[in-house]
């Protein structure tokens, strides 16, 4: 059974195995061992704190097999970006000129840095490895970090968004990239990523243009590469429109990925998710489901069959989620 829980100290091991394996995929999730370290430091301490409201707390989730406790996955939430480090995005806006001598006039598209998203919960660090990667297993890792969110509702911002990684090619060079950010910060794309994650982000400001980026000067690629998701990254894209984000015009600084928004509380697992008091019982059938317990610090959440007319489950449903007699459990239908 695959089940989704907090990242805790024994894991560090396993969790630089999948930093190793994402590579340079995967700009949050570092390789060094001291800053994965950092990452479940952070989490533990959100967890163990009582949060009135969001203030840049960081929480990460393992997605392990049950039966050999193997870690396959990893998938993030910060609470509200922005708050000690700027959060920055390129707007696509138009740009108006006119002439009325001449009788032209003309919108022109281009890129305007900001950090519009300054006090949003962001998820952040999707990563499965690629053996273990099923419709199951996405599906479960995505939900079950919206279903912790809608549990401590607290924790979390009003509105949310996602960075979805941009078109990179083989080599790891991204056309919008060398187009545009190596010119003013002559590093690669994974230099800069890995630098967004020791500092304080300042050099973005310092280095580059403070001045809209007409895009009809960047070449055809790089046009071509604003808003676009990474081809093997388009069925979190699946996901994440399922559950109703929706792409606004917003692009990541260094790929010109997307960025998908919605308001938390509109967002199908938290929204259409329900509560119940679950009754033991030996045999159940039902459909799939994603359940979670309600629990902070001892979350889990798993996928599995469930009848929710009857409202019962299984003792291993039960002995898995960590259920105590009486202990209520959300649950919201598989997709």
């Amino acid at each position: 059974m695959l089940v989704v829980r907090p990242v805790d100290f024994p894991d560090l091991q396993a969790i630089e195995h999948l930093a190793h394996v994402a590579g340079a995929t995967m700009a949050t999730l570092p390789v060094e061992s001291n800053r994965l370290y950092h990452l479940i430091d952070s989490t533990q301490k959100s967890l163990s704190k009582n949060i009135p409201s969001p203030s840049g707390e960081s929480y990460h989730f393992v997605l392990i097999e049950s039966e050999s406790d193997k870690i396959l996955g990893i998938a993030g939430i910060i609470s509200a970006v922005g708050m000690t480090a700027p959060f920055y995005s390129y707007r696509l806006e138009e740009i108006f000129h006119g002439s009325d001598t001449l009788k032209i006039y003309s919108r022109i598209p281009a890129l305007k840095l900001c950090h519009d998203y300054t006090g949003y919960t962001c998820l952040c660090t999707f990563y499965i490895l690629p053996e273990a990667e099923s419709e199951e297993a996405l599906q479960l890792l995505s939900s079950a970090r919206l279903l912790f969110i809608g549990e401590q509702r607290q924790r979390f911002a009003e509105r949310i968004v996602v960075e979805l990684q941009g078109i990179i090619d083989e080599e790891g060079r991204s056309p919008f990239w060398e187009d545009l950010g190596y010119h003013f910060l002559k590093m690669n794309i994974a230099h800069a990523n890995d630098l967004t994650g020791l500092s304080d982000k300042s050099f973005i400001a310092d280095l580059m243009p403070k001045h809209p980026i007409y895009t009809p000067l960047l070449s055809k690629k790089a046009r071509a590469a604003i808003g676009e998701v990474r081809p093997d990254r388009s069925h979190m894209l699946d996901l994440l429109e399922q559950e109703g984000f929706s792409y606004e015009g917003y692009v990541d600084i260094f790929d010109a990925g997307p960025s998908l928004e919605c308001r938390t509380d509109r967002l199908r697992s938290i929204s259409s998710s329900l509560h119940i008091i679950p009754e033991i019982t030996n045999k159940t059938t039902g459909k799939p489901h994603i359940i979670a317990n309600t629990s902070t610090k001892d979350f889990r959440c798993i996928s599995a069959s469930f009848n929710a007319d009857v409202k019962s489950i299984t003792p291993k449903i039960s002995d898995t989620l960590h259920l105590n007699c009486q202990d209520t459990i959300r649950y919201i239908s598989a997709r």
